[in-house]
């Protein structure tokens, strides 16, 4: 009986055969597709990093020139600042100098400084 059990195997044999080459052949064509689309997936974010690269770069020196902008109109301001700081000190000691602050004679001081 086992002979009979095994020539109906074997007979089968090539038709099973066939089913597995086929369903190899098919598995290596969905890994050809896989290997294409990992290409492309790799191509993309190649893409997709260099063009973050550019923007970064750009926002960077964008933000280094705004930076520098700031630095000078601060640097302006400071100077306003401490130009009208030392006039007010000098004001100051003219008027301690010549006795107004000691006279507190308001109106005098503001028709002096034309207000």
């Amino acid at each position: 009986m086992a002979t009979k059990e095994a020539q109906a195997q074997l007979a089968a044999l090539p038709e099973r055969v066939a089913i597995v080459e086929t369903k190899v052949h098919a598995i290596e064509e969905k890994i050809d597709d896989l290997k294409i689309q990992v290409k492309d997936m790799h191509d993309c974010l190649d893409n997709t990093r260099d063009l973050l690269d550019r923007k970064l770069c750009e926002m960077a020196t964008a933000s280094n020139t705004q930076h520098a902008e700031l630095a000078d109109k601060i640097g302006c301001l400071e100077k306003v600042k401490n130009k009208y700081t030392m006039y007010a000190m000098a004001a100051l000691a003219f008027a301690a100098g010549t006795g107004w602050i000691n006279a507190v004679n308001f109106p005098h001081i503001l028709k002096f400084l034309g207000l």
